[in-house]
Parts: C-alpha cells; sequence; structure tokens
C-alpha cells in the first residue's frame, strides 16, 4: 500500500542536504555526468616496444638491486609463475616489484576507440612522471613524463641534463612529454576527459631536489624542502643522513610543511607544475591541457594547502575537476572516513569514493555477513547527508590498484575490505576465476553502480574478465581478446589450486557496455535524485530516480531466488530499458536480476 501511494502521488523525499550552502560549491557540470576507467600505465597496453624499460630505467629505486638476466616480463605469462631470471632467492613478492611489462602512452593511445565503444567519458591515469618505479608514486620529475612512456627515452635523458629543473624557464619537452600531449588531444577528440595523478605529498628518492641534498647535505638549497633529522659527518665511516619518509619509507622523502602546507618553495614549484599540464601552451586556453587532479593521500597534506592549490587551478581552468583519495580514518579498525571537510567548495570537488565500494560489497556481495537492505540504504543515504551535491561527481568505484579487485572481492567474501586480501596476507586467500555465479553477483554490483548517485569509475580490466588480490596481484597486465594467455596455474606459495583460463570475457563486456550505455541515455541515472521505496522483500532494492519529473524505477534481486513483482497501476505498460520491452502487470525478476523501468 505504501508503495502504491508513492506511484500515485509522485512525492520523492529529498534526502537531506549537505549542511553548507550548496550555492558557495562549484562543481564541473561535466563530471556529473562522467563514466570513469582507472588506467595504471604500465600495466595497460605496450604500444611500442622501443621504449621497453631496461636496467638502466629501475636504477634508484626499489629494492636498489636488479636480478641477474632481468627482462622485460611477458605480457602473457602466468602471472604468478617466476621467470628464469626470477629464480633467486627471493619469492613472488619481492619479483613482482622488479617486473615491468611495458605499458606506455602509446598502448593507452590505440585502445582509445575501445574505451569510447565501452562508454567511457573520462581517464584517470595512475601518475605518469618520471620515476624509477612501477607505480611511479616515487617522483623523480613532476615536470616530464616518464622517458619509458614516450617513443626515445634516450633522447628524453639528454633534454633532462639541459635543464635546471628549479627554474621554469630552462624546462623543455621531451618526446614523453609531447606524447603525452598527444594523447590529451586524441582523448578529448572523442569526447574524453583526462585527469592525473598528484602526488605533491611525498617524492621518489631519485627526485631532483632530494639528489641535491644527498650530494650537497647542509650546503644544498634545498636541504629545507624535506624534514632532515640528521646530515651526514664527512669525519665518520658510517651516513648519519637521516630524513622523514611517507610511513617511514626511505624511498618516498615527504616534502616538509609549515602551518599553511607544503613550504613556500616547493608549493611554488607545484603551482609551476600545474601551469605545465594544465595549460602547456602557456596561451590562456587550457583546451590542450589535463582536465583535472586527482591528489594522492590527500589527508596528509595541510587543509590550507589544498586551500590555494584549488584557487591555483581553478585560475587556469574554471572546469577541471579535483578529487582527493580520502579513505581510512583508522585502517586496523576498519573505519573510513568521512570527506566532507575537503568538500565544502574551497578544496576538492569530489572523493574516491570507498564508502560506496563498501556498502556494495557488504550488501551484494557478502554472504554470512551480509548487511540488511535498512542498513545499505542507511549507507548511501549517509553518503549524501555528508557530501550534499558533491555526491553527484565523486568517484563510485569497485576496486582500484590499492586494493582486491572486485572479482576477487567476490571469491573471497566475508572479510573487511582491503585488509589481508592477497595469498600473502592471508593464507586462506583464493587466488581462482570467479564462476558463472559470481560473475552473476559481478554483475548486479555493477549495475547498482550504474544507477546510483555519484560517477561510475571502472577499473581497467574488470570490464574484461580480470580478478586478482590486493596489490601487485590487482595490477595485472590487461587482458586483450587480441592476445593468447597462458592459463593461470600457479600458486605463489606452491600450493595446488584450480587452473583458470585467461581470455577476454566478451559476454562480461558487453554487459558493462550496455549498463554504461543505459546511464549515459538517461540523464535521470546520472543526476536525478534517489528515493527508496519500501517493501516487504528484504531481497528487493526498490528505488526511484527523478530528474526534472522524469522518472526511473529500479528493482535489484539481491537474492538466489526469482522475485516475482506486481507493478502498481502506475508502472503497467512502463518501459523495461534493458530489454526495450513494455512490462504487463507483474514481472519476474531473475535471481540476482535488475529491471529498469521508465515511467
Amino acid at each position: 500500500m505504501k508503495r502504491k501511494i508513492f506511484y500515485i502521488a509522485l512525492i520523492l523525499i529529498v534526502l537531506n542536504s549537505n549542511i553548507l550552502s550548496q550555492e558557495e560549491i562549484t562543481i564541473p557540470d561535466w563530471a556529473k555526468d562522467a563514466i570513469w576507467y582507472q588506467i595504471f600505465p604500465e600495466r595497460f597496453n605496450n604500444g611500442d616496444k622501443n621504449n621497453d624499460p631496461t636496467p638502466k630505467d629501475l636504477e634508484g629505486g626499489w629494492p636498489h638491486f636488479i636480478p641477474k638476466g632481468w627482462q622485460i616480463h611477458p605480457w602473457n605469462s602466468d602471472w604468478y609463475k617466476l621467470q628464469p631470471w626470477e629464480e633467486n632467492e627471493h619469492d613472488f613478492y619481492w619479483n613482482a616489484g622488479v617486473r615491468r611489462y611495458g605499458g606506455d602512452l602509446q598502448g593507452i593511445i590505440s585502445k582509445l576507440d575501445y574505451l569510447q565503444n565501452l562508454g567511457i567519458t573520462a581517464i584517470y591515469l595512475n601518475p605518469v612522471f618520471e620515476s624509477p618505479s612501477l607505480h611511479k608514486y616515487d617522483a623523480t620529475f613532476y615536470h616530464h613524463i616518464d622517458n619509458n612512456f614516450g617513443p626515445n627515452p634516450e633522447k628524453d635523458r639528454e633534454i633532462w641534463t639541459e635543464e635546471n629543473p628549479s627554474n621554469p624557464e630552462t624546462w623543455q619537452w621531451t618526446t614523453a612529454d609531447s606524447l603525452f600531449l598527444t594523447l590529451l588531444k586524441e582523448a578529448h577528440k572523442r569526447n574524453i576527459k583526462v585527469i592525473i595523478d598528484g602526488v605533491f605529498n611525498h617524492v621518489g628518492n631519485t627526485f631532483w631536489a632530494f639528489k641535491d641534498i644527498v650530494k650537497n647535505q647542509e650546503e644544498s638549497k634545498y636541504k629545507n624542502w624535506f624534514t632532515i633529522h640528521s646530515f651526514d659527518n664527512p669525519q665518520t665511516d658510517s651516513n648519519e643522513f637521516n630524513y622523514s619518509g611517507w610511513y617511514g619509507v626511505k624511498e618516498l622523502p615527504e616534502i616538509k610543511e609549515d602551518s599553511n602546507g607544503l613550504i613556500n618553495d616547493a608549493a611554488e614549484h607545484v603551482h609551476h607544475i600545474l601551469k605545465r599540464w594544465m595549460d602547456p601552451n602557456n596561451d590562456g586556453n587550457p583546451e590542450d591541457g589535463i582536465d583535472g587532479w586527482r591528489l594522492d593521500v590527500a589527508e596528509m597534506v595541510n587543509h590550507k594547502f589544498w586551500k590555494k592549490f584549488r584557487k591555483w587551478v581553478k585560475e587556469i581552468n574554471p572546469n577541471a575537476y579535483i578529487t582527493g583519495e580520502i579513505w581510512w580514518k583508522d585502517w586496523n579498525n576498519n573505519v573510513m572516513m568521512n570527506a566532507s571537510p575537503w568538500l565544502r567548495g574551497d578544496q576538492f570537488d569530489a572523493v574516491m569514493n570507498y564508502r560506496f565500494t563498501r556498502a556494495i560489497k557488504n550488501f551484494i556481495i557478502d554472504r554470512k555477513n551480509k548487511i540488511s537492505k535498512v542498513a545499505f540504504i542507511d549507507s548511501i543515504k549517509s553518503i549524501k547527508k555528508d557530501y550534499g551535491e558533491n555526491t553527484y561527481v565523486v568517484m563510485n568505484l569497485l576496486g582500484s590498484h590499492d586494493t582486491e579487485r572486485l572479482a576477487s572481492l567476490i571469491v573471497n567474501p566475508d572479510h573487511w575490505y582491503d585488509h589481508n586480501a592477497n595469498p600473502q596476507q592471508r593464507a586462506t586467500f583464493d587466488v581462482r576465476k570467479p564462476n558463472e555465479k559470481e560473475r552473476e553477483i559481478q554483475k548486479l554490483a555493477v549495475a547498482l553502480q550504474m544507477t546510483m548517485p555519484g560517477a561510475p569509475m571502472i577499473y581497467y580490466g574488470d570490464e574484461a574478465g580480470m580478478w586478482g588480490g590486493d596489490d601487485p596481484d590487482c595490477r595485472k597486465p590487461m587482458v586483450w581478446s587480441e592476445v593468447k594467455y597462458e592459463d593461470e596455474k600457479t600458486h605463489p606459495f606452491g600450493k595446488k589450486r584450480e587452473i583458470n583460463k585467461v581470455k577476454f570475457d566478451s559476454s562480461l563486456f558487453n554487459w558493462y557496455q550496455k549498463h554504461i550505455k543505459l546511464r549515459n541515455e538517461n540523464i535521470e541515472l546520472r543526476r536525478g535524485s534517489i528515493n527508496f521505496i519500501e517493501n516487504d522483500n528484504e531481497n528487493l532494492l526498490e528505488f526511484v530516480k527523478e530528474y526534472n519529473n522524469s522518472k526511473i524505477v529500479v528493482l535489484i534481486n539481491n537474492s538466489d531466488n526469482v522475485i516475482t513483482y506486481k507493478l502498481p497501476n502506475e508502472l503497467v505498460d512502463s518501459l523495461e530499458l534493458l530489454s526495450n520491452e513494455n512490462v504487463k502487470e507483474e514481472i519476474n525478476i531473475k535471481p540476482l536480476g535488475v529491471i529498469v523501468l521508465k515511467l
């Protein structure tokens, strides 16, 4: 009866607004319609084998040792299988840290049509700046793209020597830099936005200013850029040089902060970096630049700096998008952070919405620890309450480079998210491929992702059927339809395991493509308010999305049984958008199925 009254009255209850005035918060309009795709460049596609990393390119980074006979790793190999040069005293997880597969910018450019065909409208690139690591969170330069991502690594090295990194007037454009600008141009031709990772809390120990300190110690003019605890005493045989690294990691020296955030000289360097990548030709028109930033470990940098950062960004491009990595308040006790202090219109536009990820996991994926429908609804409402209008542009992800993949999350339910999520961290973690039912759970999670408030983000390869635990197992080379892969049959600790075929999953890709298309074609799903409808079935999630008096009803069957749904009169003859058929008095919703009705 309550449901019928709702549809007759057509009254939607608007979720509680943020306590802040939304007039004060300016959000890039395009971000409300974005379908994000996260790319980890080194593992997405090797489009140019001539630029593949060599041992020289790994120098300076962890583990400060390169195995004898080291080579580029075969793209199609069994993930856990050690290659001949990896047969050493170290285990798989050590060796995974020195692997390189050769992903590059040309590889991304050549797959832009693939992304456009999938329905992607925005790309988030993990770090692309010069660095010796596979992940690039340890920058050598902020003003250059990694030379192994471009067409001529040796030429780029020559260019570096002709510059003064502290003086932007001496900066040149390397071949990698130029190819990155080509990537932006080609993406923009396809109406795809591009943002990149900004890692401004720390750098690498090969960073140009830090290297100057290592060389010149107290005489370095950059000694105040970092927190130095002690300099080396040349009168002794030992090295007393000591400094603060991110979480104690010496390969990641932290940039020094004062009460205003990054110290002034370092902050000004970042300001020049923003100008370089947001308006490369410096003509005042940002169309040739990146469309925004994703800010790494953003909660570790003073709010005052981010306020300054936003001002700088918006001066260059008022429509640029700023999103932050804000998630764990207390990882040890599984407590996530409320990111609202960063979403008040003076710092970020959005965050990576791991709170959404966990809500989906707890309701759709978990079996023994599954939360109730009411608890799930409360989780979604709490996001809107905390983030207000910014809810429409937060990145609603279901996995990332820092977590287990969605598919493996489903294979390993009933554990805290992002906790002990690979065989190294938990001996019972199952490394196998999802079975048929588990794929149906993945599809249901994606259906919810594409109909909820917030901008969906797909982690590269999830749509192709990829699986894997937490880092490094979530960073396998992308599975492409044109590549023949070895079976996965090796376990990292020699245990017996199921043998799995590795190939591009066309059926799953089609599901993603269909549901992305559904969102792209229906503004109600992208920008509409949401109201959850009460019913007597714990496993039937029912909600309405409304935009400008146009309504879409979404029905989710979160069970292993068919649910028969009797339509209120107002829904009879409405169009079911996934089948493109009009529905009658009742419909059967298959197990783990979704129905989308347009009034």
